[in-house]
Parts: C-alpha cells; structure tokens; sequence
C-alpha cells in the first residue's frame, strides 16, 4: 500500500485527502450520503494507484541496434519490442529512451494502449556527429491511469553499446618507392631474389650526402639531383597520429583532432586494401592496432581503437626511440614545435622512408590563435632531414592531401591506382 501511495500524483493526493475531508464532516453530521460520496473519493485514487501498479509490474522491453557499429555521419535504427503480461490492459504509458547529445534528440513516445501479451514495435533513427563508444539508454517508462491520478516509473530495459567510429574517405594512389609503391611486401622481393634496383633520384635537398648525386639526371634536368637508396619494405608501414590536446584546436566534430583521426583511419584501411601490413601507434610509439596480437589486417580493429581514443595530455613528442620501429612511416601530425620536428629527426633514420602531414590547426581555430605553430618551420626541418612533407588546412579534402603527400614522394598520385589495382 506505501507503495501505490508514492504513486499518487498531486491530482490523486488532493482528492484524497477531499475524501477523507468529507468523511469527517459526514460523521459529524451525521450524513450517510455525503459518507458515501467521500468513500467513492477515497477509494478512486487508491484503485487507479492500485492498477497503475499492477500494469508496472507485467511490462517487459527490449531494445536492438541495427547495426551495432556505424560511422560518424552515417544513420542507425533503434527498434524497441514491448510486450506487457500483466492480467489488465496497460493504458497512458509513456517511454522516453536515453541518448547521448552526440547520437541525436532523445525520442519519446506515447502509447494509449499496450494489449496484453500482444507484442508492439518502436523504432526511432541514430544519427552520429562525434565518433566515441556511446551508451543507449535505460529505456525509462511513465504509466499512468486515464484520471491522472497516479504514475510510476520503471526502467524497463538497460544499456546498449554502439561504437561510432570515424568518418573513412576513399583515398586513391600509393606512394611510390620502397614497398608501398610495388603493392606488395618487400620481404617477399628479397626471398625472390629477384634484386631489382630500389634507387630513384631526386632534387636535392640540404644536408645530402654529396657522394650520393646523380649526374646523368642533374644534366638531363639542368638541377642538382641524388640518388637515394630505398630499402626493400620488410615490415610494413607504421601510420603515426599525433593526438595530443595541446597539437591540436577547434571542438567538436569539426576539430583538428577529428580530422587526423579520421584521415589515419583513411589511410590505414587504404593500405589494407593493397594487402600491406599496417601498424597504428600513437605519438608516444604506444601501438594502437595492427600489434602481434591482432594481426593487423582487421579494419575493425583499428576502427574500434580509433572509436575509443580520448586526446592525449602530452605537450612535446619526447619518445626517445624511432616511433617506426625501423618500418616507414606515414606520420598525422597536428601542431608541431620546432624541438618536437627535431625529435622525429633525431630517432628517425634518415634513409628510412618518412611522410608526414602538418595539420595548420590555426586555420582550425579560425586564424586567430596566435600560440599555434606554424606549419611552414616543421616542413623545413622536415624537408631537410629528408621527410616528405603535406600541409592539410579544413579547406581542402582528405584526397587533395593525400595526392600532396604522394607527390613529395615522388609518384604519379591517383592514376597509380590502375597500375596496381
């Protein structure tokens, strides 16, 4: 009975207390009709509260996701089975479903009547703008009776986990040279025995050993050329993401982070295409996906650890070891000091091929962060020490930088695609 009476709405306890009301005045009167009235009163709250509390126990709700991991951007369906086994019909019940700000308004509904041991399906559309592991739910439920007099709430199913992950883009044209540019695994080249020439020429850039120019292309090409040695690709590609707080600007899904995030994601799913060997790490040289234990061929899983990644507290790139582990390197960088550009330098072999894209995470923040590196002082140190460099701005497209970033390698971009593909 403490029960159904905390159910009692102001409606029902005001016309409860009325009754009780009149029922003194009855027995001071000595008023048997005004008795009766003031019974009918009472007893009209207590029975609603009574039915509101059996309907509350007999509802059952289940909740599917479909499907249960979805990219940002892209639309998923929630559908809620309800099915009540209570011996009276349940009437006024009102659902609302928890759900992140991130997935979209929380939905309500309102169902006049749920027959019994009659199933009733509810469906309502996800949307995501932010990548994350979000959580749907409980699925709340307010039953009350036709008068209003009483209503209970009960959470009638738990949570439900949906992975967002990132936004991929379809890249098009490898860098060429050393591995990524054959399509296939170097190490497979030297147990061939094939020994094909891995040299290509380029201009040449400060700090180049002198011994190494090529002077039947300097000549062709009226400009200082040398001859770079690439090794044979032996272990892969290692994709470096930069998500340190302090690198990057802007919030939301409009920000610098996201955006590394989701052009990693593009391009380690772009080199499983072409069958290689792909390892994810974070500036720190902490392996994200593609370790020993994965295996490194499921986009999932370098999807779902990308869904999960939370920005990094760190304020320099202070490792101390190669962040490739000896393996090319495809670096996403946000905002780079100069000390952090001469750390890459440090550990990084110098004829080891390395491509970086520089976020301009000013032009993130609208141009008007004044504290943000520039990008052109990281490309010199860069360039100079032999990486191949890209400056990604939010006005361009992930493909227009990743065709910026073939070039600096020395490829033909996108038309490479029908030669390997």
């Amino acid at each position: 009975m403490r029960t159904a009476l905390s159910g009692l709405t102001t409606r029902g306890r005001c016309l409860l207390a009325a009754g009780f009301a009149a029922g003194v005045c009855a027995a001071v009167l000595n008023e048997r009709d005004l008795l009766r009235v003031a019974a009918f009163v009472i007893a009209l709250p207590l029975l609603a509260a009574w039915l509101a509390t059996r309907a509350r126990v007999g509802l059952h709700a289940a909740r599917y996701l479909a499907p249960s991991r979805v990219p940002v951007g892209a639309a998923a369906e929630v559908k809620l089975d309800l099915r009540s086994t209570g011996r009276l019909p349940t009437g006024g019940l009102m659902l609302e479903d928890t759900v992140p700000y991130a997935l979209g308004a929380r939905p309500r509904f309102l169902v006049e009547r749920l027959p019994r041991n009659t199933p009733t399906s509810l469906r309502y559309p996800l949307k995501p703008v932010m990548r994350g592991i979000q959580q749907v739910g409980p699925l709340m439920a307010r039953i009350t009776d036709p008068f209003g007099l009483a209503e209970f709430d009960r959470e009638l199913a738990g949570r439900s986990r949906l992975v967002v992950v990132p936004r991929v883009v379809r890249l098009a044209g490898l860098p060429g040279g050393s591995g990524m540019g054959a399509g296939d695994d170097g190490s497979v080249r030297l147990r061939a025995g094939q020994g094909e020439d891995d040299a290509v020429v380029r201009p040449y850039r400060q700090g180049d050993d002198l011994r190494k120019v090529h002077w039947r292309s300097t000549a062709r090409r009226d400009e200082l050329m040398v001859r770079v040695e690439e090794r044979p690709w032996r272990g892969g590609t290692t994709v470096l993401l930069d998500h340190r707080v302090h690198a990057h600007r802007g919030s939301g899904p409009t920000a610098s982070l996201e955006w590394a995030i989701s052009f990693a994601a593009s391009i380690c799913l772009h080199l499983h295409h072409f069958g290689h060997q792909v390892r994810l790490v974070s500036e720190d040289g902490r392996v994200l996906a593609g370790g020993s234990s994965d295996g490194g061929h499921s986009d999932h899983v370098v999807l779902d650890s990308l869904a999960a990644l939370q920005g990094s507290h760190r304020r320099e790139l202070n490792g101390g070891v190669d962040p490739g582990a000896g393996q090319e390197v495809i670096a996403v960088l946000g905002g780079l000091s100069p000390s952090s550009a001469e750390e890459l330098v440090r550990y990084r072999p110098r004829g080891t091929r390395s491509l970086a894209v520089l976020l301009d995470v000013n032009a993130w923040a609208g141009g008007i962060d004044n504290s943000a590196p520039e990008p052109e002082d990281a490309r010199r140190l860069l360039g100079g020490a032999g990486w191949g460099v890209a400056i990604a701005k939010p006005s361009a497209s992930m493909q227009q930088v990743w065709q910026e970033l073939c070039a600096s390698a020395g490829t033909r971009g996108p038309s490479f695609r029908s030669e390997v593909g």
